[in-house]
């Protein structure tokens, strides 16, 4: 049976659109999955390529679906709305201490808990494991060095990991010596060492608003204060907002995250990254780079390392395998710019080494292209988990939320209406078997409390749907007054 009427008085191409959308209203396809090919459906139809090809351009116009290079048409989450930069509601912020210590220890005592979909922890690799390539890559490395294994290894890491990280970075043009590469355990020792390089104890650190959590209270806890910059949903940190910050504040450094930023998902231009580049080394301001999301990217491109554009070498970069492949294994690394005898002596005093086990096994999967490979795979399953869940937030959640479109990583920002404070009901969540992130925790000066994080790094199931009704219900019952 053909599936349009050519002897009916709609265009092909208009019956060709309806078919996606009916295919859409009955559950056939949802947001993130590919369309038919332009070939198979012209043949499905019986119509010219052209035709199929003239209704998904106006599908795309409309917003419906996008196109990706070399892959296909893809259909998007329409309902979803997007979040939008606020310019004008921004105020100047002063230098602050975190305010809500107890709620982050909450967050980060639900995550864990039996039988709670984790909403609430940003755990990327959890939509695509690699745990059954790795065990097999660890278990071959286990017969390779035997009682090595349980043995200290050097101060900065295997060098053949540290070669193969550089030549990664060779290929984005930043030319790195593994020689001066750091291991680490987990990206959050690279930040530690990298702030104790560059600041001391009450110094200002400038950091993204909304920014991760963990970065402010890192920042705390080494006796610097808190600083935040006006971040655009879609650009990151605001070059001209940064500039009247550092004329206005004594700021010793910048924690950014340029490429993709949590909880955002916002992306810099490269071109604006190197602006804020030249501007911080002019005023001879250190960058400290969070780069832990830069492989999870949904644009054609990897972003550029900012440290490409230092020529002062007051940019350091930090990232881990933590987002990309093994959380649990606790690799990270940095790239220390001109602070690198320095670095050496913080690592030596505060952790000495970093398992060796987990760096071989890992230095393994980079050379084996098994790492590149994953990669590939988890962007795919991201990009699709993304729509999603936008489109699952549209649907439960009230009309006035807003949803953040990330062009990259594993969490969505979501507005709620101001008078709703997602702290106050994040204990109902827990009891009702979901956790997610509350906006206040992303700001040490409390904003942000009609927000919240929810991740979309899952492995799919009908309890994420369930999990998402069970927020938007709590939005939806939340008291105006």
């Amino acid at each position: 049976m053909r599936l349009v009427d050519k002897s009916a008085p709609d265009f092909l191409y208009q019956q060709v659109i309806d078919f996606v959308e009916y295919q859409e209203k009955i559950g056939a396809i949802s947001p993130g999955d590919k369309l038919p090919s332009l070939r198979k459906l012209s043949r499905q139809f019986e119509i010219s390529v052209p035709t199929v090809k003239q209704a998904y351009l106006e599908l795309e116009r409309q917003g419906a679906i996008s196109a990706r290079p070399q892959s296909g048409y893809y259909l998007k989450a329409r309902q979803a709305r997007t979040l939008l930069p606020m310019r004008a509601k921004w105020a100047s912020c002063e230098p602050v201490e975190i305010s809500c210590r107890s709620l982050i220890e909450q967050v980060y005592e639900a995550v864990h808990m039996h039988d709670s979909v984790a909403l609430g922890i940003s755990n990327p690799v959890n939509a695509h494991p690699p745990d059954k390539t790795l065990a097999r890559m660890m278990r071959s490395v286990l017969s390779r060095v035997s009682e090595k294994a349980v043995s200290y290894g050097p101060i900065n890491g295997d060098p053949k990991l540290r070669m193969n990280l550089a030549f990664r970075y060779q290929e984005h043009g930043v030319l790195v010596n593994h020689e001066d590469l750091i291991i680490t355990n987990g990206a959050q020792e690279a930040l530690s060492i990298a702030l104790q390089c560059v600041a001391e104890r009450g110094d200002i650190i400038a950091v993204e608003s909304p920014c991760y959590f963990g970065l402010i209270e890192l920042i705390e806890s080494l006796g610097m204060k808190v600083l935040e910059v006006y971040t655009c949903t879609e650009e990151g940190v605001c070059v001209a907002e940064l500039a009247k910050v550092i004329e206005q504040h004594p700021v010793k450094a910048c924690l950014f995250s340029t490429a993709i930023s949590n909880p955002l998902g916002s992306m810099m231009p490269d071109n604006k990254r190197q602006t804020m580049v030249k501007l911080l080394e002019k005023n001879d301001i250190a960058l400290i780079e969070d780069e832990v999301y830069s492989d999870l990217y949904f644009t054609e491109q990897r972003p550029v390392p900012a440290q490409l554009y230092s020529e002062k070498g007051l940019v350091l970069t930090c990232s881990s395998f933590s987002k990309t492949a093994a959380p649990g294994y606790r690799i990270g690394w940095l790239l220390p710019g001109k602070f690198e005898e320095k670095a050496k002596r913080i690592k030596r005093a505060q952790s000495c080494s970093t398992s060796m086990l987990q760096q071989w096994t890992l230095s393994d999967y980079l050379m084996s292209g098994e790492y590149d490979r994953h990669l590939q795979v988890l962007r795919k399953t991201l990009r699709y988990n993304c729509e999603r869940m936008r489109a699952l937030i549209a649907q439960y959640f009230p009309e006035q939320v807003c949803i953040s479109k990330p062009k990259g990583g594993s969490v969505l920002w979501v507005r709620c209406r101001s008078h709703v404070d997602t702290s106050q009901f994040f204990k109902q969540a827990i009891a009702q078997g979901v956790n997610f992130a509350p906006g206040e925790i992303f700001s040490p000066s409390g904003k942000y409390k009609n927000y919240m994080r929810i991740s979309y790094g899952v492995q799919w199931s009908e309890k994420i749907d369930q999990a998402i009704q069970v927020l938007g219900k709590l939005v939806h019952d939340y008291p105006e007054s």
